[in-house]
């Protein structure tokens, strides 16, 4: 781990810790999932519409539909395996109302786009540099996720991210989108 990446997750941590000395804790499973709204890294068409870099997207912006709200940096090798695999799924589920929410940790968003250049993705993905979100949902370490039912409730928590992780993830998804 570069000497940026290991600052970063102290900083992380810190902050985590700040919070908590504050009576803010981590978010749980059966928490409602904290607002996020930061800016997009690049130009998307979401929903239909067109939107710019820079533009402020969020949680509220998917209201009414599953989301995974995944914790990333570009400095992280899980995130490198995720990323592909969440594409998928947000594919294949989408139209059934499933969709990720990308949210990027690092220092310089120019190491957020190096990354989505060589690893592009449909999904929004967010910049987070100042870590107000990270520190608002009591990030620990890289990818951490947290899986939000239609009502805007934490479901599940995922931190790391392995070769088969999808299968579990797949299927808890789709109970979520029956629900």
């Amino acid at each position: 781990m570069s000497l940026r990446a290991r600052w970063t997750s102290f900083l992380l941590w810190m902050s985590v810790l700040v919070s908590a000395a504050m009576g803010a804790g981590p978010v749980s499973v059966g928490d409602a999932a904290p607002k996020v709204e930061l800016p997009l890294l690049s130009a998307q068409e979401i929903n239909g519409d067109s939107l710019s870099a820079g533009t402020s997207f969020g949680l509220d912006d998917l209201r009414g539909k599953v989301v995974y709200l995944d914790f990333w940096a570009s400095w992280c090798g899980p995130c490198r395996m995720s990323f592909p695999r969440l594409e998928q799924l947000r594919q294949e589920l989408g139209p059934r109302g499933f969709e990720v929410l990308a949210i990027n940790v690092d220092e310089f968003e120019v190491d957020a786009l190096n990354f989505l250049s060589e690893i592009p993705v449909t999904y929004p993905a967010l910049y987070d540099g100042g870590g107000t979100a990270a520190q608002q949902y009591g990030i620990l370490g890289m990818p951490t996720a947290y899986l939000i039912g239609r009502e805007g409730q934490v479901r599940f928590l995922h931190q790391g991210f392995r070769k088969n992780d999808e299968v579990q993830l797949r299927s808890k998804i789709i109970k979520l989108l029956g629900e």
